[in-house]
């Protein structure tokens, strides 16, 4: 220990000797500034390769795991719903009814094995997968029992069907809500981590900038000289990563906020929209397999139906802020077709609804789900419907990716670039420095 204090004791001596010298005041002065540009430079290149690493993760990993999220939650609706409406058509079930129903479960599943294996660590999203994966298989085996026994005639068929229904409202669909809401909150986390003000590299190049300022006007006062070729290439160089990490930070920003709320707060409205449009068909179909045999909270109404008016309000307050949201006519087109499929179908059901409380049961049913005598029916409205809110999502994903694309290219080169150049700014400080050294040789 007493050496140590020698030598430290030494060691500020010597400095303090050396800066009563201008050599030695210059040579300080020289290791002042290129530690100041290099920890300009350490800090720039540390603050934006996390801002590069979180908008790298929103456009490659975030973004498309919330809306594959989206997805399952769709695929799942879609299939409780295709079931229902090939339920009604009895024995005369479209194939194509069925394909749809079997690609939704196995785009279901595939969705599933996808998120598990790119959740995480996230404990609240592995819970709700898991849940998820054990209650699919339980759905599916109640709507082949639906479907077995209603092809034979059987009124339990309809039983097994609403009871296959309420496994999907109360536990599938809530889960994949949850697990939509879990990664949609990682992505805004990403977001918010990509778009932060890189506050201590804007003030490490400020005060670097202040130093060379400084040292210059040190330099003029003493000598006369208005340039020192060193370190005016080391302001250069500073100023450069100052302004380029300004120019970049600022484009990805606007780029990002241009993606959040042009891209994807569009595209939660469009998915809460088709959702709500799903759970209403969902809930037309099953209005007629039920028979009014499910009553409302108020004992009277029949529960379905009163689904179905929930679920086109939600689906009518959708469409309206998803109008609001499109910037450009690609994307408000396809909405404005959605809000006009919307409102034939809720002119054909009410039409059906008629037909079926008028004891006219298959003629109701025809008016659903369409047959011989009725060309134009509610499922036909309804696709329309599904159509467009898929085309407007389509328009709405590819506007995000440019943007968040566009963010990411932004800031693109400027953690190797502002390496590079606060280097050769640390290197052109020493050699101002060392002309001016060298006169006192």
């Amino acid at each position: 220990m007493p050496g140590r204090s020698t030598a430290w004791a030494e060691g500020v001596e010597r400095l303090r000797a050396a800066a009563t010298t201008e050599p030695g005041r210059l040579r300080i002065i020289g290791a002042v500034l290129a530690a100041l540009v290099l920890l300009f430079g350490a800090v720039a290149v540390w603050e934006i390769s996390g801002r590069v690493a979180a908008a790298d993760d929103v456009v490659g990993r975030s973004q498309p795991l919330s809306a594959d999220a989206a997805n399952l939650y769709r695929s799942l609706a879609d299939a409780d719903t295709v079931s229902s409406s090939g339920f009604l058509a009895g024995s005369d079930e479209p194939r194509e009814v069925r394909q749809r129903y079997e690609k939704d479960i196995g785009n279901a599943s595939r969705l599933l094995i996808s998120a598990a294996a790119n959740t995480g660590a996230d404990e609240d999203s592995r819970k709700q997968i898991t849940l998820l994966s054990e209650q699919l298989p339980r759905y599916t085996g109640l709507i082949e029992q639906a479907r077995a026994t209603n092809k034979q005639g059987l009124p339990l068929g309809g039983a097994y069907l609403r009871y296959a229904n309420e496994q999907m409202s109360t536990q599938l669909l809530p889960a994949a809500q949850r697990l939509y809401e879990a990664e949609t909150a990682r992505l805004y986390t990403d977001y918010d981590e990509a778009r932060a003000l890189p506050l201590a590299s804007f003030g490490a190049g400020l005060l670097a900038l202040g130093a060379l300022a400084w040292a210059q006007r040190r330099n003029y006062l003493r000598t006369h000289r208005v340039l020192n070729h060193g370190l005016v290439a080391a302001t250069a160089a500073s100023l450069v990563v100052l302004l380029w990490l300004a120019a970049g930070h600022t484009v990805a920003r606007s780029e990002l906020s241009e993606a959040r709320t042009d891209g994807q707060e569009s595209l939660k409205v469009l998915n809460d929209a088709r959702i709500a449009s799903l759970q209403a068909r969902a809930s037309e179909n099953l209005t007629l397999i039920s028979r009014g045999a499910v009553l409302a909270e108020d004992k009277k109404s029949d529960k379905y139906d009163v689904d179905f008016g929930t679920d086109m309000g939600d689906l009518d307050a959708g469409l309206a802020v998803a109008s609001k949201l499109a910037d450009d006519e690609a994307g408000r087109a396809p909405v404005a077709r959605a809000s006009d499929g919307v409102k034939r179908w809720k002119e054909l059901h009410a039409a059906a609804r008629q037909t079926d409380l008028t004891g006219d049961y298959q003629g109701a049913v025809g008016q659903v789900i369409g047959d011989k005598e009725h060309k134009e029916y509610s499922g036909a409205a309804f696709d329309t419907v599904d159509a467009s809110l898929e085309q407007a999502v389509a328009h709405e994903q590819r506007e995000f990716t440019r943007a968040a694309r566009d963010a990411l290219g932004a800031l693109g080169g400027l953690v190797t670039g502002a390496a590079v150049l606060v280097v050769l700014g640390a290197a052109a400080a020493l050699l101002g420095i060392g002309r001016r050294l060298s006169e006192y040789r």
